[in-house]
This record gives structure tokens, C-alpha cells and sequence, in this order.
């Protein structure tokens, strides 16, 4: 089992963990090289994409401290629970929360139902729901691996 741990103290807002997921889930027709406009020694990303959408963000606490927000692939998903199509799944051998867009009915019960209010409908369509899955066939999620302050790291249960 596989999940990631947030050590909130240590995140410095600076948005890698964003930007790694983003290029992550940009899918095959939005390559990380098609987005970007290189203009005069400046890169500026194309963010109108809804394969750019990120699956993690980070928000500011009460004191103003950036706190990185993803899934938490919880032991009993209360997503799962509520939906109603079953496009909202718990693998029991590896532990991650998935989401067949397929079975999805755009009924939203599983972002109502988040306790923490991470699932969202895409912003282009409004009909998908943007979900981390681990970066599924990745050893490391690209928001682990490209986090310079150690905010985010993985755990992994029965090794």
C-alpha cells in the first residue's frame, strides 16, 4: 500500500508538486512541450488545457502558511461509499482510490462527500472528476519526487 504523507510545516508554497502533476496528467495529445510558449528567455504555460488540470493544489491555512492538499486515498473512502455508479473504486491490494470516468455519472456525491475537499469537476467540462491516482506505474508520484523541501512523501505499508 502506498499513500502520501503531507509534512505541512516544511512546504514553502512554492508549487512544484503542482506543476510536476500537471505535466503528469497532460495526457499524450498535450505533451509538457506543447503547452509551454518559449517567448524571449520566457516560459509561460498554457493552463486552458483541461489535461493541464492539476490533481493536487495547495492553499494557505489560517496563519497564512502554504499547505499542500492531494488525496488521501483513505482506508474507508466515504467517495466510494457514495457513489452511486461505481465509478469510484478502492484497489484493497495496493490502496489507491480510483476513478473510471467511463462509469462516472457527474452526480458529484463523491466531491460532497470528501471530507476534505480535494475531489473536483474538471473546469473545461464540468462532467469529469480530477482525482490523484498515484501516479499510477511511476515508482515515485512526480509531486513527491519534485518536492525540494520534503513536504510531501510517500509511504509505503507492507515492505
Amino acid at each position: 500500500m502506498r499513500r502520501i504523507i503531507i509534512h505541512k510545516d516544511l512546504c514553502t508554497g512554492c508549487k512544484s508538486c503542482v506543476l510536476a502533476c500537471m505535466t503528469r496528467n497532460c495526457g499524450e495529445k498535450h505533451k509538457f512541450d506543447s503547452f509551454i510558449d518559449v517567448n524571449k528567455d520566457k516560459y509561460f504555460i498554457d493552463l486552458s488545457h483541461v489535461d493541464t488540470e492539476s490533481r493536487n493544489h495547495i492553499e494557505l491555512n489560517n496563519e497564512g502558511h502554504p499547505v499542500p492538499l492531494t488525496c488521501r486515498h483513505c482506508d474507508k473512502p466515504e467517495c466510494v461509499a457514495t457513489c452511486m455508479s461505481g465509478a469510484m473504486t478502492k484497489d484493497r491490494e495496493t490502496g489507491i482510490v480510483s476513478y473510471d470516468k467511463e462509469k462516472c455519472g457527474s452526480c458529484y456525491m463523491c466531491v460532497m462527500s470528501c471530507p476534505y475537499g480535494i475531489l473536483k469537476p474538471d473546469d473545461r467540462t464540468k462532467q469529469d472528476i480530477i482525482k490523484c491516482d498515484l501516479c499510477q506505474g511511476e515508482e515515485i508520484p512526480l509531486c513527491v519526487y519534485n518536492c525540494p523541501s520534503g513536504a510531501l512523501e510517500l509511504q509505503k505499508e507492507d515492505e
